[in-house]
């Protein structure tokens, strides 16, 4: 709403934007992004979902309406941003600690120790890339910083991460960027996280683990360059707790989870960067938002038929309100993610079916009885779109959701069986299984291309530099 109120009022019509009381602290901080920071809200007192009919009328006409009429008969005040340094100007100079110390205070860091962002370091970095150092591959709300190579390289070296990732962290940048992601919607309330998935010969090349413990910290890239996506979701777009980050629970950064493609080759079965619009042997980052998930413990079975129930079985559990994505809200954009090991997939292709046979049975398994479908809309989401008859008879859905008026019938809770996404990853004696609840459009899957730069090969085989003993100095800004 806020987006849309600074539309109008640089149009030269005066808004008001509601407010809930838990809201007020992300409106400011949404406003500077915004680069009006006086945006006029107008108070809704506590949670509207948690009030009576009576308790919500009555705050509306003595808090709230007052505001809007004031709001909407003022002239805007002038707004002055808070200067932000350069990009590359010197914002510190300290030891370790005091730097720490530093970022901490001032919100540049997660809590964790960073690695202090010396220039030195930084252009370590930019030496894995021939992308100009200044090149700007988009604006990331909300916040509307500019996304540049160089900004990427100081939360790179912050995180942890290793030079040789740098085209891994460019190519998560540009997804980021991407639109259809939505990065804008990394603050909502639900706490989702992204969840990034690496294909490509890229995985071997920098030791990222994809076995046992895959989802586990404790391996040097999966780890820091999970860690590097949160860092710039908070140092660049403009994601702080309490503020642009409106997570009623939320979750920490996720590490990557690496295809398996050695055990997908050995099967038949095409990676994830296939089924993502890329050949098989690209390097690529595919990122998408879930709002949590789970593992069953054991996939039992010799066959398809007897392993696959399971995992429809976890599909129903995860997805409940998310079934919003599906109608309503972002129609058609819930994408449910499930993470397969090795041995469930060999079992399941040892019978002759293909990934695509496993989504297959996945949609027309995975199924709800329509009264129920409608009731998760209708009452746990309160949303007013959720008799699917009315909108399969408006073209909104696919007549497969109301093939008749029966209540009892079932339906999918995708669109198309391509609207799965299956992984392969993890510990490959195991039959486990890892459902991954997905966000819909709010971090709509993307995937981007990984570029290497000309003299990949030689940069690798290179020896690593000695490590700089001196206390560093010169601190960028992030």
């Amino acid at each position: 709403m806020l987006r849309a109120s600074a539309v109008c009022e640089e149009a030269g019509y005066p808004t008001s934007s509601l407010t809930c009381e838990g809201f007020l602290r992300q409106a400011v901080a949404i406003s500077v992004g915004l680069g009006m920071p006086n945006i006029p809200v107008a108070l809704v007192p506590g949670h509207v979902g948690t009030q009576s009919k009576n308790e919500l009328r009555r705050n509306i006409l003595e808090v709230t309406a007052e505001r809007v009429i004031e709001n909407l008969t003022r002239t805007l005040a002038a707004g002055s941003g808070n200067a932000e340094p350069g990009a590359r100007d010197i914002i510190f100079k300290g030891g370790f600690k005091a730097v720490n110390r530093h970022f901490y205070e001032k919100e540049l860091s997660d809590g964790l120790p960073i690695v202090p962002p010396t220039r030195e370091d930084v252009e370590a970095f930019l030496r894995f890339t021939d992308r100009d150092p200044s090149e700007v591959l988009g604006t990331i709300l909300p916040d509307q910083r500019a996304a540049t190579i160089w900004s990427i390289a100081v939360n790179g070296v912050m995180a942890g991460c290793r030079p040789e990732y740098m085209p891994i962290l460019v190519a998560l940048v540009e997804a980021m960027a991407d639109p259809a992601y939505g990065v804008e919607h990394s603050g909502n309330t639900p706490g989702s996280d992204t969840l990034i998935i690496l294909n490509g010969p890229i995985i071997g090349q920098l030791g990222f683990n994809y076995t046992q413990g895959a989802l586990r910290d404790g391996f040097m890239p999966n780890t820091s360059i999970g860690r590097f996506w949160r860092l710039y979701l908070r140092n660049v777009a403009g994601f702080l707790p309490r503020k642009n980050d409106k997570a009623t629970f939320g979750n920490t950064w996720r590490v990557v989870l690496a295809e398996n493609e050695d055990v997908l080759k050995k099967i038949g079965w095409e990676p994830n960067s296939v089924e993502m619009g890329f050949r098989a042997g690209d390097n690529t980052v595919t990122i998408g938002r879930y709002t949590g998930g789970g593992a069953f413990s054991s996939v039992s079975g010799s066959t398809p038929e007897q392993m696959l129930p399971y995992l429809v079985d976890s599909v129903l559990k995860y997805h409940t309100w998310q079934l919003l994505f599906t109608v309503s809200v972002g129609s058609g954009s819930l994408r449910p993610l499930l993470v397969i090991t090795p041995l469930i997939a060999e079992t399941i292709a040892k019978a002759g079916w293909s990934k695509a046979d496993v989504k297959r049975y996945l949609y027309e398994h995975a199924r709800l009885p329509a009264w129920e479908f409608e009731r998760y809309l209708r009452d746990w989401t309160i949303r007013g779109v959720w008799n699917l008859e009315e909108e399969v008879r408006l073209g909104r859905m696919p007549k497969i959701f109301h093939e008749s008026g029966d209540p009892n019938r079932m339906v999918p809770i995708v669109w198309k069986p391509e609207d799965y996404m299956i992984a392969v990853t993890g510990d490959p004696l195991r039959n486990n299984a890892y459902v991954f609840a997905h966000n819909g459009f709010l971090g709509y899957p993307v995937g981007k291309r990984i570029e290497l730069p000309r003299d990949w090969q030689q940069k690798l085989a290179a020896p690593e530099p000695l490590v700089r003993l001196l206390t560093p100095e010169v601190i960028e800004q992030p």
